[in-house]
């Protein structure tokens, strides 16, 4: 706190009693707000608030009461990327994303949205006729009539109403579509979300066709090219066998079938003559018994004649014992046994002959085949290197055969997929006509009206104080006048128990404070004195306040002066008072009186019939509380309002505490600044301040 400008002794000389060095600075405007003063902002400005909800409210209520009804309808359809596998080959693939086909479903919401798919619901619905959408109704045919567009594109205009009034969501993590209309007819709504949903499964049947008639059209155009390249292959091939003479049966050179022929043939051939060989060899072998060999065994030839010389010989031995050696039986059977022996030796003679001629027959026959043989061998060199190129040209062939088929085979396959639908979509849900309207929710908006308006009113409160800011707090006061809060006094606003009791305990409070915080010399002449100010529209406050302070210093014994600066002003005829003490017509005895039923002795305003000098002023107000040192203990002065009144300089030059009164939230921050700022110019600065609260 500031100390008191009465702490040093002064000379009672006029011209030596000068006001203090004037301070010329402005006190701030404002502080920071604490956060429990919004309480205190709120209810001053409680109307207000009270005010915007009121309005917000009823203009809410008037538009949900003129808004026509909307009602909205939904129609589902359930979306799986995995189309439907009708065909291995398919022209549209299934490929599910990592995200499980989220994505593709999302980007779903685009197309049920597009201008092709709600084309074919107005088209369907016949909604260009409609006025609600085709711009004919209502206060757009209104304008159109008047600005002369009513004959614009209809179609335009209804594509445009039905976006506005179309909504497609996606519910998270479901593949569900949710097509959802609002309109003025239930049935209407209904109609048009099952007519989009619809559409959306046309356009998407219809797309997957005309990609498959697109994909078939540029393949079946580049078939004529691939057949094309088939038949220079083919002609290439062919020429160079020509041109080679080189001869195809079943797919191989006729050489080379013929060269493998040979070479069976001559295998055998030779198995042939080595198996001659072998039996002309064993023949040989022989000699003189030739029929032991196999090939005698064998023949039926030899077999039948051993047999009838086995006979013949058993036959003979009979008769040699029967008959005897000259019998003629006896010797016929000898003469046949030796013409049969001799049949046998031709017989074996001409095997041998046959063998040998066998052989020699195998044997010639092997060297020729050995020679053709040869022969195709070395025409086959020539071919081979031939065939490189052939082979070469054959794979060429073959490659742009099976490209030419695969293209056909695939032509063939999108052809028929024009006519086959695999999208994996269905309506799961059709719209119904809703019971209820969609909008406006008249509950919610009065609801929202409600809390909206207390938001904007508090917001519009806030910004209200912001703008014209109020003493909201002790420490907000403090930090204005850069002095402490020596209390907080109840307004007289409410009556409640205990209000008096609190506000002399508050005063009390405050001449102590006052008490303790002043040093003054012990044989000081002047009389301890406390000058109360406050702006033009807290005089009541003030006028309480200063006199709550001199009650509470008398109700502790203490003789008191109180000064009423404004007492008597605007009379006609005041009683002498304070200005005629400070212009030293009066002594302070003369004007002071003491009030009915009080210890508190008075001195008003007095006339002003005279303007006085500075100087002389300082100089009798010096006296003046000088004079009161003997009579009282302390001085009171309710200074009014300092802007406004430049008589109450001397008293402000002498007192030894200057306080501010204000009321908290209702005092205008500009005031406080306004009236510290009158103190400074008269030389001084606020030594502490006294706060009314009205609300307590």
């Amino acid at each position: 706190m500031q100390p008191s400008l009465l702490m040093v002794p002064q000379q009672n000389a006029p011209e030596a009693i000068a006001p203090a060095q004037a301070y010329y600075v402005h006190a701030p405007a404002h502080a920071t707000v604490e956060l429990g003063d919004l309480g205190r902002i709120l209810l001053r400005r409680r109307f207000l608030i009270l005010a915007v909800t009121a309005l917000l409210t009823a203009l809410t209520l008037v538009y949900s009461l003129l808004t026509p009804a909307l009602y909205s309808s939904t129609a589902q359809i359930i979306i799986d990327p995995q189309d439907l596998q009708v065909v291995t080959n398919d022209v549209n693939p299934s490929r599910i994303s990592p995200d499980g086909g989220i994505t593709q479903v999302e980007s779903q919401v685009s197309v049920a949205q597009s201008n092709g798919v709600l084309l074919r619901a107005i088209k369907a619905t016949n909604l260009t006729e409609n006025p609600d959408f085709n711009g004919q109704g209502g206060l757009g045919g209104w304008l159109g009539m008047l600005f002369g567009s009513g004959d614009g594109d209809r179609t335009a205009e209804t594509l445009d109403a039905l976006r506005r009034r179309l909504a497609v969501k996606r519910d998270d993590k479901v593949l569900v579509l949710n097509i959802i209309i609002t309109a003025k007819s239930a049935d209407l709504a209904a109609e048009l979300a099952n007519a989009i949903a619809q559409a959306y499964l046309d356009d998407q049947a219809e797309a997957r066709s005309k990609a498959a008639a697109d994909a078939s059209e540029a393949i079946s155009a580049r078939l004529e090219d691939q057949r094309k390249r088939v038949e220079q292959a083919a002609n290439a091939v062919e020429r160079y066998k020509a041109e080679h003479n080189m001869v195809m049966a079943a797919g191989n050179l006729v050489s080379d079938q013929e060269l493998t022929d040979l070479n069976t043939q001559l295998t055998a051939a030779q198995t042939r003559t080595a198996q001659l060989k072998a039996q002309v060899d064993q023949l040989r072998r022989q000699g003189s018994a030739p029929d032991a060999t196999s090939e005698a065994m064998r023949s039926p030839v030899i077999a039948s004649l051993r047999a009838q010389e086995a006979t013949l010989v058993d036959q003979i031995s009979q008769f040699g014992t029967a008959l005897g050696p000259r019998h003629p039986s006896m010797i016929s059977a000898q003469q046949q046994l030796s013409d049969l022996r001799k049949l046998i030796s031709r017989e074996l003679g001409r095997l041998v002959a046959a063998a040998e001629t066998d052989y020699q027959r195998a044997l010639a026959n092997q060297k020729e085949l050995e020679a053709k043989v040869a022969s195709l061998k070395g025409k086959s060199l020539d071919t081979d290197q031939a065939s490189v190129r052939l082979r070469e040209l054959q794979r060429d062939l073959d490659a742009v055969r099976t490209v030419y088929a695969n293209y056909l085979q695939r032509a063939q396959e999108t052809r028929e997929q024009t006519s086959v639908n695999s999208t994996n979509a269905r309506i799961i849900s059709q719209a119904m006509p809703a019971l209820k309207k969609s909008w406006p929710p008249k509950g919610l908006l009065i609801f929202g009206a409600i809390f909206g308006g207390l938001a904007l009113g508090v917001g519009m409160a806030l910004i209200a104080e912001y703008l014209s800011p109020t003493v909201l707090s002790a420490n907000q006061m403090q930090s204005a006048i850069e002095a402490p809060v020596l209390g907080v006094l109840p307004g007289r606003g409410r009556r409640r128990s205990g209000s008096a009791q609190k506000t002399d305990a508050v005063a009390g409070l405050a001449l102590q404070r006052i008490a303790a915080a002043t040093r003054r010399p012990p044989d000081w002449p002047l009389v301890p004195s406390i000058l109360v100010a406050s702006p033009p529209e807290d005089k009541a406050q003030r006028s309480r306040v200063a006199w709550q302070l001199a009650n509470a210093a008398a109700a502790r014994g203490r003789r008191v002066l109180f000064i009423d600066i404004n007492a008597g002003k605007g009379q006609k005829d005041p009683q002498p008072g304070v200005l005629d003490v400070l212009r030293g017509e009066y002594p302070l005895e003369a004007v002071s009186r003491y009030a009915p039923g009080s210890s508190v002795a008075l001195v008003g305003r007095g006339r002003p019939t005279a303007v006085f000098q500075e100087a002389q002023a300082l100089y009798f107000a010096h006296r003046m509380l000088a004079e009161a040192n003997r009579s009282f203990e302390l001085v009171v002065v309710d200074g009014g309002a300092l802007a406004d009144d430049l008589n109450v300089l001397p008293l402000v030059a002498m007192a030894d505490e200057i306080l501010l009164v204000a009321r908290l939230n209702a005092t205008p921050m500009r005031d406080v600044a306004s009236t510290s700022e009158a103190v400074s110019v008269m030389g001084r600065l606020p030594t502490g301040a006294m706060l009314v609260d009205e609300a307590a």
